[in-house]
């Protein structure tokens, strides 16, 4: 596959260039594209759940990245979308003239990257419910303000590391005005991948255009019908490109539905306050050093309480060590939490134990793929179903005490919930974990005020009703 992505990227390499005070900005974070109709009740839950899982199994074990500064200054807001396949999207607009263009919010990962070039090519793209032909492409041509980035370029080694001399060749080390091409990128994001070419833009957010913005042009994918802007602890990714001191959102509770309305994603700058009241913080860990945990947003999760019961968890999966592996992160690009089995097996042992006087149902149990689901159509009016309460508990004091609907989601009309958090059940996973122990997906933070204050190196988190 690599062969195809490098062939292709240097046909179209030559299409990329053509010859030719303090404020706020609030973002919208939009719906992904709806996905096609499946023959199967199950499919669309069966791909939610492998997407998760094999998103999780990327996040705690992907593969290097391959070959073949301007700062912001104030506060802005952007709006979030949420999508059906179960992602939040983001417009920006890149280029000279701006040309708008909706990409995935994703807390992690931190290469920027947009389809570029009117030939961009997206491979099994339908798979996402995505027609390929309504693919909206940023094109260079158009733009005034597009540069490759160079081999010798420092930003060059953001994306490659220590890798970058090596891939440049030795004349690029030598030569003082080497004009060698920044390398090919190859990402991978657990279901899917992109490749293409380094260049520089202008961000252009509202009133607050940001020249020489680091962007990957990609002009092939697989499974990736949308770019991406990665909000990862990663140099290329924006909060570190713009100097944010903090961002923050507020997930609309998404039904997988694509519904038209939106929530708030704002970036704030060194020296804006914009202090929200009542928010509980807990400290971010230092990351590894290795990559890629480098880049995720660690966290201390202490403990998992049901009701009045503490949930009896390892402690070996909840503290992550100094090579990256147990722990939680918090990521807005898994949709369902994954949670390593030692970990999920005792929590719905007890939650199966404080729900007894709900059947299980054992059979959607089996044809959806989750591991607990619960028959409550018994219930009339549904609304007087009542759980005990599920926390999580984080060093600080800080506690994310969940909504049933964070954690429990009806199976269409059968008077079943079931339990979104997922594990490999894989034979071959393993029985120590391998990169974070549990990634918390946007499921459960829907409906959550979520800060991460990078000044201060903590997260803050307040139940809200967002939108």
């Amino acid at each position: 596959m690599a062969s195809i992505f490098f062939s292709l990227i240097l046909f179209l390499f030559s299409l990329i260039i053509s010859p030719s005070s303090s404020t706020t900005i609030t973002l919208t974070l939009s719906p992904l594209p709806k996905p096609k109709s499946f023959s199967n009740p199950w499919e669309f839950t069966f791909n939610l759940i492998n997407s998760s899982i094999k998103r999780a199994l990327h996040l705690k074990n992907p593969k290097k990245n391959n070959t073949s500064s301007s700062s912001f200054h104030g506060t802005t807001n952007t709006s979030l979308y949420p999508r059906s396949y179960g992602g939040y999207s983001v417009s920006l607009a890149f280029g000279t003239p701006p040309q708008k263009i909706p990409l995935v919010f994703d807390t992690g990962s931190s290469l920027n990257w947009v389809p570029c070039t009117s030939r961009y090519a997206c491979f099994n793209c339908t798979l996402s419910g995505v027609d390929p032909s309504n693919i909206t492409t940023f094109k260079p041509k158009l733009s005034s303000s597009t540069r490759i980035v160079g081999c010798k370029d420092p930003k060059c080694g953001w994306i490659f590391g220590p890798d970058v001399k090596s891939r440049c060749g030795p004349e690029c080390g030598s030569i003082s005005n080497c004009t060698r091409a920044c390398p090919n990128y190859i990402l991978e994001y657990g279901l899917g991948s992109t490749a293409g070419v380094s260049i520089y833009e202008t961000l252009d957010l509202p009133g607050t255009p940001v020249k020489d913005f680091l962007v990957g042009c990609s002009v092939l994918s697989i499974r990736q019908p949308e770019g991406i802007v990665g909000f990862g602890r990663a140099p290329t990714s924006l909060p570190n490109q713009l100097k944010l001191s903090k961002f923050s959102y507020c997930l609309l509770s998404h039904k997988l539905d694509d519904s038209p309305k939106s929530s708030k994603l704002t970036l704030t700058s060194i020296g804006n306050k914009n202090l929200k009241s009542e928010v509980e913080y807990t400290p971010l860990l230092k990351n590894p050093t290795s990559y890629p945990y480098l880049e995720y947003y660690y966290v201390n999760m202490r403990k998992i309480t049901v009701g009045k019961k503490t949930v009896k968890l390892p402690n070996k999966y909840l503290t992550p060590n100094s090579n990256g592996n147990g722990g939680t992160i918090i990521d807005s690009g898994t949709t369902f939490t994954f949670m390593e089995r030692s970990l999920l097996n005792p929590l719905v042992k007890e939650l199966a134990a404080q729900y007894s006087n709900y059947k299980r149902a054992k059979d959607i149990e089996a044809q959806s793929g989750f591991g607990l689901c619960l028959n409550i159509i018994s219930v009339q009016p549904l609304q007087n179903v009542t759980f005990p309460e599920l926390v999580f508990h984080f060093k600080g004091g800080g506690k994310m005490v969940m909504p049933m609907s964070n954690y429990f989601s009806f199976v269409g009309d059968l008077g079943v919930v079931c339990l979104t958090i997922v594990t490999n059940d894989s034979p071959a996973a393993p029985s120590i974990p391998i990169g974070p122990a549990v990634i918390l997906g946007n499921y459960l933070q829907q409906n959550f005020y979520i800060e991460y204050d990078l000044e201060n190196q903590r997260l803050g988190f307040k139940k809200e009703k967002c939108g």
